[in-house]
C-alpha cells in the first residue's frame, strides 16, 4: 500500500490492528461500537456502544462544519462508553472518495507497483497527489486477462481526512484507521449475510441506508458490489412533518421522534405518509438498478440506518416493492456483554452498521 509522505493513510484495506473503537460520524450522531472476539475465535462479542446526537448542522454533506462541536460530542461518548481504548477507526462519506478499479501487469515487486498506481492515479485524481490521501489494493487476477491483476484505488482530498481526524484528536482519541463509510457497512453486512437463507449466495441484496438527509443502496452479490445509488431523503423529512404539524421546533421535533409522547394522530397524518414516501423512493431505486445493470430482479432488501427501526416501514416497502425485506442487525449472532440492554441494542442496531464494521477492522487478518 502506498504510504509515501501521506501524514495520514486512507486505509480501507489494511493488515490487523491493535485494540480500536469504531467511530461513525453521521449527520446527526456520533455512534461508538466496540468488539472483541470471542474464546476460540467463536465469532464476537460487543462489549459497549453508544449513539451521542450532535447539535443542527455541526455536520452536513458528510463535512464537518463545527469541529468543537464534533470533538465534544466524541468526547461526552467515549466517556458514556466506560472504556480504556482511545485508538479509533473513523470512515469518510462515498462522495469524499474517488474510486476506481484499474488493471496492472501481474507479477509487479512492489516498489513497481506503488510507481504504477501513483502514475494510474494521475488520470483519474482531478487533484494534485500532494494534496490526496490515496491507498490501493490488489483484488486479484483480472477475468479477461491472466496476465493482469485488478487494483482498487480509492482516493480522498487531505481536508476530508484531517477534519475527521483532527476532531478525534481533540476529543483525546488516535486515529489508526480511516475507512470509507461503504466498504465498513459491507463488512458488517456480512454478519447480516449470514441470516438470510442460504447466506445470500447468488443472490442479489439490497442494503439500504436511510440516514438523515441520504439514502445509500448498495446492491450486492456474493460479497460484490454491483451497484450504488445516493436519493435525498432521510430522517430530517421525518423531524420536519413533526414540526410542522405539531408546531414544534427543530429540538423539539427531533426529541419527540426519537422519545415519542406526540398526540394520536401522528401515526395517520405524518408517519403513515413518510413510510409510503421512503418506501416508493426505495422502488425508484430499483428500478434504476434494473435499467442501468444486468439484472431483473432483487431477491433481499435489508434496511440499515436510523430510520430503519421506524415502525412498519419494513412492512410498507416489503409491501410496495413485493421484495422480502428485514431490518439490518449485525449484532443478531453476536454475544452481549453484561453492559448491553438486548431490547435497546435491537432498537438501534440497524443505526450502527458502519461503527459495527469499523469496530470489526479491530479483526482484519494480517
Amino acid at each position: 500500500m502506498i504510504k509515501g509522505n501521506f501524514d495520514i493513510p486512507l486505509d480501507f484495506l489494511s493488515t490487523s490492528t491493535p485494540p480500536l473503537i469504531g467511530v461513525d460520524i453521521s449527520s446527526s450522531s456520533i455512534k461508538m461500537v466496540e468488539l472483541s472476539e470471542a474464546p476460540k475465535k467463536a465469532g464476537y462479542i460487543i462489549e459497549r456502544y453508544t449513539i451521542e446526537a450532535l447539535p443542527q448542522d455541526a455536520v452536513s454533506d458528510g463535512n464537518i462544519n463545527n469541529l468543537d462541536a464534533v470533538s465534544d460530542a466524541m468526547r461526552r461518548a467515549w466517556k458514556r462508553m466506560g472504556t480504556r481504548i482511545k485508538n479509533i477507526s473513523l470512515a469518510l462519506p462515498a462522495a469524499a472518495v474517488i474510486s476506481k478499479k484499474i488493471l496492472l501487469p501481474s507479477g509487479l515487486r512492489d516498489e513497481d507497483l506503488e510507481l504504477q498506481v501513483e502514475a494510474e492515479a494521475n488520470q483519474y485524481i482531478p487533484f494534485a497527489l500532494e494534496e490526496v490521501n490515496l491507498d490501493f489494493q490488489v483484488i486479484g487476477p483480472s477475468i479477461a486477462s491472466p496476465e493482469e491483476v485488478e487494483v482498487l484505488l480509492a482516493a480522498s482530498r487531505k481536508a476530508n481526512v484531517e477534519d475527521r481526524v483532527a476532531a478525534a484528536q481533540v476529543a483525546g482519541l488516535k486515529t489508526i484507521i480511516v475507512d470509507v463509510e461503504p466498504y465498513a457497512a459491507e463488512a458488517a453486512f456480512e454478519q447480516v449475510r449470514s441470516q438470510l437463507p442460504g447466506g445470500g449466495v447468488d443472490q442479489c441484496v439490497a442494503l439500504i441506508d436511510i440516514g438523515a438527509t441520504v439514502m445509500n443502496v448498495n446492491v450486492m452479490r456474493n460479497d460484490q458490489s454491483v451497484y450504488t445509488r445516493d436519493q435525498q431523503i432521510g430522517g430530517v423529512q421525518l423531524t420536519q412533518m413533526i414540526q410542522n404539524t405539531f408546531g414544534l421546533s427543530a429540538d423539539d421535533a427531533e426529541a419527540a421522534k426519537r422519545n415519542g409522547g406526540l398526540p394520536d394522530n401522528y401515526e395517520n397524518d405524518v408517519l403513515l405518509p413518510f413510510r409510503e414516501s421512503v418506501a416508493t423512493e426505495i422502488t425508484r431505486a430499483l428500478q434504476f438498478f434494473f435499467t442501468s445493470t444486468q439484472y431483473n430482479e432483487v431477491n433481499y432488501i435489508v434496511l440499515a440506518g436510523g430510520c430503519a427501526s421506524i415502525s412498519g416501514l419494513d412492512d410498507a416497502v416489503a409491501t410496495r416493492t413485493q421484495v422480502s425485506t428485514l431490518v439490518a442487525n449485525p449484532f443478531a449472532q453476536m454475544s452481549l456483554s453484561s453492559r448491553i440492554k438486548p431490547r435497546q441494542l435491537q432498537t438501534d442496531a440497524p443505526a450502527l452498521m458502519i461503527a459495527c464494521g469499523l469496530a470489526m477492522r479491530r479483526f482484519d487478518p494480517s
